[in-house]
Protein backbone atom coordinates (compact mmCIF):
# COMPACT_ATOMS: atom_id res chain seq x y z
CA UNK A 1 0.00 0.00 0.00
CA UNK A 2 3.23 2.24 0.93
CA UNK A 3 4.79 1.95 -2.23
CA UNK A 4 1.61 2.21 -4.52
CA UNK A 5 0.85 5.20 -2.01
CA UNK A 6 4.35 6.92 -3.34
CA UNK A 7 4.49 5.60 -7.11
CA UNK A 8 1.14 7.86 -7.69
CA UNK A 9 2.65 10.92 -4.92
CA UNK A 10 5.36 11.33 -7.53
CA UNK A 11 3.39 12.28 -10.08
CA UNK A 12 0.42 13.86 -8.52
CA UNK A 13 3.16 16.36 -7.02
CA UNK A 14 4.09 18.33 -10.85
CA UNK A 15 0.48 17.71 -11.49
CA UNK A 16 -0.42 20.04 -8.75
CA UNK A 17 2.40 22.43 -10.06
CA UNK A 18 1.05 22.47 -13.33
CA UNK A 19 -2.78 23.24 -12.18
CA UNK A 20 -1.51 25.85 -9.29
CA UNK A 21 0.61 27.95 -11.98
CA UNK A 22 -2.86 29.07 -13.50
CA UNK A 23 -4.00 30.47 -9.87
CA UNK A 24 -0.57 32.07 -10.04
CA UNK A 25 0.68 35.14 -12.16
CA UNK A 26 3.87 36.19 -12.90
CA UNK A 27 7.15 35.02 -13.08
CA UNK A 28 6.40 32.43 -10.13
CA UNK A 29 3.17 30.94 -12.61
CA UNK A 30 5.37 30.34 -14.93
CA UNK A 31 8.17 28.82 -13.04
CA UNK A 32 5.47 26.20 -11.92
CA UNK A 33 4.22 25.47 -14.94
CA UNK A 34 7.51 24.88 -16.70
CA UNK A 35 9.24 22.82 -13.51
CA UNK A 36 5.49 20.70 -13.12
CA UNK A 37 5.83 19.97 -16.61
CA UNK A 38 9.45 19.34 -16.93
CA UNK A 39 9.11 16.98 -13.73
CA UNK A 40 6.33 15.12 -15.05
CA UNK A 41 7.88 14.64 -18.24
CA UNK A 42 10.99 13.70 -16.84
CA UNK A 43 8.29 10.96 -14.78
CA UNK A 44 7.06 9.53 -17.65
CA UNK A 45 9.86 9.05 -19.69
CA UNK A 46 11.83 7.72 -17.17
CA UNK A 47 8.98 4.43 -16.55
CA UNK A 48 8.35 3.94 -20.69
CA UNK A 49 12.35 3.97 -20.47
CA UNK A 50 12.20 1.68 -17.88
CA UNK A 51 9.84 -0.62 -19.48
CA UNK A 52 11.02 -0.01 -23.35
CA UNK A 53 14.06 -0.08 -23.01
CA UNK A 54 17.04 -3.01 -21.61
CA UNK A 55 18.64 -2.22 -18.49
CA UNK A 56 22.04 -2.60 -19.97
CA UNK A 57 21.68 -0.07 -22.04
CA UNK A 58 19.98 2.45 -19.39
CA UNK A 59 22.95 1.94 -17.41
CA UNK A 60 25.50 2.58 -20.56
CA UNK A 61 23.34 5.98 -21.70
CA UNK A 62 23.80 7.24 -17.87
CA UNK A 63 27.51 6.04 -17.72
CA UNK A 64 27.65 8.38 -21.38
CA UNK A 65 26.15 11.13 -19.60
CA UNK A 66 28.16 11.14 -16.51
CA UNK A 67 31.46 11.29 -18.44
CA UNK A 68 30.09 13.98 -20.62
CA UNK A 69 29.30 16.10 -17.56
CA UNK A 70 32.91 15.50 -16.29
CA UNK A 71 34.59 15.96 -19.37
CA UNK A 72 32.14 19.32 -19.86
CA UNK A 73 33.27 20.71 -16.18
CA UNK A 74 37.55 20.67 -17.56
CA UNK A 75 36.19 21.85 -21.00
CA UNK A 76 34.28 24.89 -19.60
CA UNK A 77 36.87 25.34 -17.08
CA UNK A 78 39.63 25.37 -19.68
CA UNK A 79 37.70 27.95 -22.31
CA UNK A 80 37.23 30.32 -18.98
CA UNK A 81 41.30 30.39 -18.43
CA UNK A 82 41.51 30.87 -21.72
CA UNK A 83 39.59 33.83 -22.55
CA UNK A 84 41.13 35.43 -19.58
CA UNK A 85 44.84 34.98 -20.95
CA UNK A 86 43.72 36.47 -23.70
CA UNK A 87 42.28 39.47 -22.62
CA UNK A 88 44.73 39.75 -20.19
CA UNK A 89 47.87 38.76 -22.63
CA UNK A 90 46.64 41.74 -24.61
CA UNK A 91 47.39 44.40 -22.08
CA UNK A 92 51.50 43.03 -22.30
CA UNK A 93 51.32 44.19 -25.72
CA UNK A 94 49.84 48.07 -24.81
CA UNK A 95 51.56 48.91 -21.69
CA UNK A 96 55.60 47.63 -21.08
CA UNK A 97 55.91 44.92 -18.67
CA UNK A 98 58.28 46.73 -16.96
CA UNK A 99 55.49 49.86 -16.35
CA UNK A 100 53.44 46.95 -14.15
CA UNK A 101 56.39 46.41 -11.75
CA UNK A 102 56.20 50.06 -10.28
CA UNK A 103 54.36 50.75 -7.30
CA UNK A 104 52.15 53.59 -9.03
CA UNK A 105 48.20 52.97 -9.96
CA UNK A 106 46.69 55.19 -11.41
CA UNK A 107 44.29 54.18 -14.41
CA UNK A 108 42.26 57.39 -14.50
CA UNK A 109 45.51 59.63 -14.50
CA UNK A 110 46.07 61.78 -17.37
CA UNK A 111 49.26 59.23 -18.40
CA UNK A 112 47.89 56.34 -16.92
CA UNK A 113 49.98 54.26 -14.51
CA UNK A 114 49.71 50.52 -14.02
CA UNK A 115 51.70 49.51 -11.48
CA UNK A 116 50.07 46.37 -9.87
CA UNK A 117 53.18 46.19 -6.55
CA UNK A 118 50.64 48.28 -4.56
CA UNK A 119 47.40 45.69 -5.55
CA UNK A 120 49.98 42.58 -4.59
CA UNK A 121 51.05 43.56 -1.15
CA UNK A 122 47.87 44.56 -0.26
CA UNK A 123 46.64 41.26 -1.19
CA UNK A 124 49.45 39.22 0.46
CA UNK A 125 49.27 41.46 3.79
CA UNK A 126 45.75 40.78 4.19
CA UNK A 127 45.81 37.28 2.92
CA UNK A 128 49.27 36.73 5.88
CA UNK A 129 46.86 38.36 8.19
CA UNK A 130 43.81 35.95 8.02
CA UNK A 131 46.21 33.32 7.22
CA UNK A 132 48.26 33.59 10.83
CA UNK A 133 45.00 34.12 12.53
CA UNK A 134 42.41 31.61 10.66
CA UNK A 135 45.34 28.56 10.91
CA UNK A 136 45.79 28.21 14.74
CA UNK A 137 41.88 28.82 15.23
CA UNK A 138 40.55 26.28 12.63
CA UNK A 139 42.92 23.43 12.97
CA UNK A 140 42.25 23.80 16.72
CA UNK A 141 38.72 23.24 16.51
CA UNK A 142 39.27 20.55 14.27
CA UNK A 143 40.99 18.53 16.79
CA UNK A 144 38.62 19.44 19.42
CA UNK A 145 35.87 18.20 17.06
CA UNK A 146 37.60 15.23 16.21
CA UNK A 147 39.47 14.12 19.16
CA UNK A 148 38.55 15.82 22.54
CA UNK A 149 34.67 16.60 21.99
CA UNK A 150 32.50 13.88 23.11
CA UNK A 151 29.52 12.70 20.52
CA UNK A 152 26.65 14.85 21.69
CA UNK A 153 29.32 18.40 21.61
CA UNK A 154 30.04 17.43 18.09
CA UNK A 155 26.40 17.45 17.02
CA UNK A 156 25.83 20.30 18.44
CA UNK A 157 28.94 22.55 17.68
CA UNK A 158 30.06 21.17 14.31
CA UNK A 159 26.49 22.58 13.11
CA UNK A 160 27.05 25.97 14.39
CA UNK A 161 30.82 26.05 12.78
CA UNK A 162 29.28 25.32 9.32
CA UNK A 163 26.37 27.12 9.66
CA UNK A 164 28.99 30.14 9.84
CA UNK A 165 30.71 29.09 7.09
CA UNK A 166 27.53 29.90 5.29
CA UNK A 167 27.18 33.46 6.45
CA UNK A 168 27.25 36.41 3.19
CA UNK A 169 30.30 37.67 3.04
CA UNK A 170 29.09 41.36 2.93
CA UNK A 171 28.04 40.69 6.19
CA UNK A 172 31.33 40.01 7.36
CA UNK A 173 32.34 42.94 5.48
CA UNK A 174 30.06 45.42 7.00
CA UNK A 175 31.01 43.95 10.58
CA UNK A 176 34.56 44.99 9.99
CA UNK A 177 33.98 48.38 8.33
CA UNK A 178 31.48 49.77 10.94
CA UNK A 179 33.02 47.43 14.48
CA UNK A 180 36.42 46.64 13.93
CA UNK A 181 37.26 50.20 11.90
CA UNK A 182 36.50 51.72 15.25
CA UNK A 183 37.89 49.47 17.59
CA UNK A 184 41.41 48.74 15.57
CA UNK A 185 42.28 52.71 15.41
CA UNK A 186 41.60 53.06 19.07
CA UNK A 187 43.88 49.80 19.73
CA UNK A 188 46.56 51.05 18.16
CA UNK A 189 46.26 54.40 17.13
CA UNK A 190 46.53 54.13 13.39
CA UNK A 191 44.70 56.89 11.06
CA UNK A 192 43.30 54.94 9.18
CA UNK A 193 39.72 52.80 10.28
CA UNK A 194 40.16 50.56 7.36
CA UNK A 195 43.22 48.72 6.65
CA UNK A 196 44.63 45.40 5.95
CA UNK A 197 44.00 44.41 9.93
CA UNK A 198 40.79 45.06 9.62
CA UNK A 199 40.63 42.76 6.75
CA UNK A 200 42.67 40.31 7.86
CA UNK A 201 40.60 39.99 10.58
CA UNK A 202 37.51 39.80 9.10
CA UNK A 203 38.60 37.00 6.04
CA UNK A 204 40.08 35.18 9.07
CA UNK A 205 36.69 34.71 10.70
CA UNK A 206 35.01 33.64 7.07
CA UNK A 207 37.58 30.75 6.48
CA UNK A 208 37.82 29.46 9.86
CA UNK A 209 34.75 27.67 10.23
CA UNK A 210 35.72 26.53 6.29
CA UNK A 211 39.25 25.33 7.71
CA UNK A 212 37.62 23.51 10.78
CA UNK A 213 34.87 21.48 9.26
CA UNK A 214 37.49 20.55 6.45
CA UNK A 215 40.29 19.74 8.55
CA UNK A 216 37.89 18.10 10.84
CA UNK A 217 36.45 15.76 8.05
CA UNK A 218 39.86 14.92 7.86
CA UNK A 219 41.06 13.93 11.40
CA UNK A 220 37.51 12.55 11.65
CA UNK A 221 38.49 9.70 8.71
CA UNK A 222 41.69 8.61 10.26
CA UNK A 223 41.18 4.55 10.92
CA UNK A 224 40.71 4.20 14.81
CA UNK A 225 42.93 1.24 14.71
CA UNK A 226 45.84 3.69 14.68
CA UNK A 227 44.41 5.55 18.02
CA UNK A 228 44.52 2.21 19.64
CA UNK A 229 48.14 1.18 18.19
CA UNK A 230 49.02 4.47 20.19
CA UNK A 231 47.21 3.78 22.73
CA UNK A 232 48.63 -0.03 23.36
CA UNK A 233 52.07 1.99 23.38
CA UNK A 234 51.71 3.94 25.82
CA UNK A 235 51.19 7.37 24.14
CA UNK A 236 48.99 9.93 25.44
CA UNK A 237 45.81 11.26 23.94
CA UNK A 238 47.72 14.57 23.13
CA UNK A 239 51.04 12.46 22.11
CA UNK A 240 48.47 9.97 19.93
CA UNK A 241 46.84 13.35 18.23
CA UNK A 242 50.12 15.11 17.60
CA UNK A 243 52.30 11.85 16.11
CA UNK A 244 49.81 9.88 15.14
CA UNK A 245 46.79 11.30 13.91
CA UNK A 246 47.54 14.59 12.42
CA UNK A 247 50.27 12.83 10.60
CA UNK A 248 47.82 10.27 9.00
CA UNK A 249 45.74 13.30 8.33
CA UNK A 250 48.23 15.65 6.68
CA UNK A 251 47.51 14.83 3.03
CA UNK A 252 43.54 15.89 3.96
CA UNK A 253 44.62 18.97 6.02
CA UNK A 254 47.15 20.54 3.69
CA UNK A 255 44.19 20.37 1.38
CA UNK A 256 41.87 22.16 3.60
CA UNK A 257 44.55 24.92 4.37
CA UNK A 258 44.80 25.29 0.63
CA UNK A 259 41.62 25.85 -0.37
CA UNK A 260 40.78 28.57 2.87
CA UNK A 261 44.15 30.34 1.56
CA UNK A 262 42.80 30.51 -1.71
CA UNK A 263 39.85 31.33 -0.61
CA UNK A 264 41.32 34.62 0.94
CA UNK A 265 42.79 35.36 -2.24
CA UNK A 266 39.60 35.06 -4.28
CA UNK A 267 37.95 36.99 -1.36
CA UNK A 268 36.52 40.07 -2.86
CA UNK A 269 33.26 42.15 -1.37
CA UNK A 270 34.76 41.44 2.38
CA UNK A 271 38.09 43.13 1.44
CA UNK A 272 36.02 45.78 -0.60
CA UNK A 273 34.45 46.59 2.64
CA UNK A 274 37.04 46.24 5.39
CA UNK A 275 40.58 47.25 3.44
CA UNK A 276 40.17 50.96 2.45
CA UNK A 277 40.35 50.45 -0.73
CA UNK A 278 43.84 52.94 -1.28
CA UNK A 279 46.24 51.60 -3.96
CA UNK A 280 49.26 53.64 -2.50
CA UNK A 281 52.36 50.82 -1.84
CA UNK A 282 53.01 50.24 1.66
CA UNK A 283 54.35 47.23 3.73
CA UNK A 284 52.40 48.98 6.76
CA UNK A 285 49.13 46.30 7.81
CA UNK A 286 47.74 49.40 9.70
CA UNK A 287 47.14 51.24 6.63
CA UNK A 288 44.77 50.93 4.21
CA UNK A 289 45.47 48.96 1.15
CA UNK A 290 43.26 47.63 -2.17
CA UNK A 291 43.67 44.16 -3.55
CA UNK A 292 43.64 42.51 -6.92
CA UNK A 293 40.07 41.33 -6.06
CA UNK A 294 38.66 44.85 -4.84
CA UNK A 295 40.37 46.97 -7.84
CA UNK A 296 38.45 44.89 -10.79
CA UNK A 297 35.14 44.84 -8.79
CA UNK A 298 35.57 48.34 -8.26
CA UNK A 299 37.21 49.51 -11.84
CA UNK A 300 35.34 46.91 -14.55
CA UNK A 301 32.39 49.03 -14.70
CA UNK A 302 34.45 52.18 -15.70
CA UNK A 303 36.72 50.81 -18.05
CA UNK A 304 36.08 50.71 -21.87
CA UNK A 305 35.00 47.50 -23.30
CA UNK A 306 38.49 46.25 -25.23
CA UNK A 307 40.43 49.31 -23.56
CA UNK A 308 43.75 49.39 -22.48
CA UNK A 309 42.51 49.75 -19.01
CA UNK A 310 39.49 46.92 -19.49
CA UNK A 311 43.00 44.71 -20.84
CA UNK A 312 44.81 45.73 -17.78
CA UNK A 313 42.40 44.64 -14.82
CA UNK A 314 42.08 41.04 -16.82
CA UNK A 315 45.93 41.01 -16.70
CA UNK A 316 45.54 41.58 -13.17
CA UNK A 317 43.28 38.14 -13.38
CA UNK A 318 45.89 36.52 -14.75
CA UNK A 319 48.37 37.54 -12.25
CA UNK A 320 45.66 36.37 -9.54
CA UNK A 321 45.74 32.88 -11.32
CA UNK A 322 49.16 32.65 -11.37
CA UNK A 323 49.46 33.37 -8.04
CA UNK A 324 46.95 30.87 -6.97
CA UNK A 325 48.79 28.44 -8.90
CA UNK A 326 51.44 28.56 -6.85
CA UNK A 327 50.15 27.99 -3.86
CA UNK A 328 48.02 25.26 -5.59
CA UNK A 329 51.61 23.36 -6.31
CA UNK A 330 53.45 24.10 -3.69
CA UNK A 331 50.38 22.45 -1.14
CA UNK A 332 50.93 19.32 -3.62
CA UNK A 333 54.51 19.12 -2.69
CA UNK A 334 54.20 19.59 0.55
CA UNK A 335 51.27 16.89 0.67
CA UNK A 336 53.09 14.01 -1.25
CA UNK A 337 56.39 14.69 1.23
CA UNK A 338 53.90 14.16 4.44
CA UNK A 339 52.44 11.28 2.59
CA UNK A 340 55.93 9.87 1.85
CA UNK A 341 57.37 10.45 5.24
CA UNK A 342 53.97 8.69 7.23
CA UNK A 343 54.37 5.79 4.40
CA UNK A 344 58.22 5.52 5.63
Amino acid sequence: MGRSWTSYLKYALPAAMVLLSFAVAGVIGWLLFWGGLAALGGQLASRVAARLIPQKTREGFVNVVITLAGYSAIVIIAFIFLFIFKEGVAAFRAVPVGEFLKTVWQPAAEVPKYGIIPLATGTVMVTAVATVIALPLGLGTAIYLSEVAGGREREIVKPIVELLSAVPSVVYGLLGMVVLGDVIPRITGTPFRLNAVNGGLVLAVMLTPMLASLAEDALYSVPRSYRVAAFALGATRWETIRRTVVPAAASGVTAAILLSVARTLGETMAVLLATGNMAAFTVNPLSSVRTITATVAIEMGDAVFGGEHYHVLFALGVVLFSITFIVNLTSQVVMDRFARRFRG
